[in-house]
Order: structure tokens, then sequence, then C-alpha cells
């Protein structure tokens, strides 16, 4: 089984909860374990709140679930003025900032990020995991 989902979703901090919480049903459904299904949520919440506090002049929050049994790839994208690509440094231990993209890293697999000024950004990151059956 397979569940897909692309959202279009307000560039505002109440879509960050909604789309955590139909990944947590989705992964849900298809019986994930949980450890790994947290670790999502985690990642899906960090790249859904960059979105909202850095994607100047974005006006929506675009995002696409595709979960199945054994793994799941996700997309959040923006229609911002872009950022400038570099390496992701782990953050200052003493800075309550700067850690969004530093966790999505260490917590899913194949992050990818790209932007284009004045188009947008987009990250993709997957999870592979077991069922719990």
């Amino acid at each position: 089984m397979r569940i897909s989902v692309h959202l279009n979703l307000p560039r505002e901090v109440g879509s960050v909860p909604a789309v955590r919480k139909l990944l947590r049903c989705a992964l849900s459904v298809l019986q994930v374990d949980s450890e790994a299904g947290q670790d999502l949520e985690i990642a899906l919440t960090e790249a859904c709140a960059n979105v909202v506090n850095h994607a100047a002049g974005a006006d929506s929050i675009e995002v696409t679930l595709d979960v199945a049994e054994d793994r799941c790839a996700i997309d959040v994208a923006d229609n911002g003025t872009g950022f400038v690509a570099g390496g992701v440094d782990a953050p200052e231990p003493d800075s309550d900032r700067g850690r969004g993209l530093f966790l999505i890293q260490a917590l899913s697999e194949n992050v990818r990020m790209q932007s284009t000024p004045r188009s947008g950004s987009l990250i993709h990151f997957e999870k592979s995991f077991a069922t719990a059956r």
C-alpha cells in the first residue's frame, strides 16, 4: 500500500501541525515503526517551519508526502526569493536557532536542497524503515 498526498498550504504557523498530523495518520495506517515516524515528523516540522520563518516573499508551502510501508519521501517547497545554498554545519551549542537543516539531515536520508533566486526553494528528504507488523 502507498499513500501519496500533495498539499498547498498557506505560509502560516497553523499549517505546520496540520501537515505533521497528516503525516502521522499516514504512517499509522501503514503501521510504520514509531521511532522512524517520529524522526520524520520532526524533520517535516523543521522543513515547514523554515518556510514559515525564512521564505521571504512566499505565500504558500507546498508539501508532497509519499508514504509506503518501507519508505517515505517528502518534498517541502515554497515560492519565495530563495536562499544561498551551502553546507549545513552543526549549530553552536548555546544557540537557540540554526538547528532545522541540521536536524533534517540527522533524522533522514537522501537530503537534497535547491534554491532558485526569485523562484523559491525545495528540500527533499527520505527515510527507509521496516513495518511494525
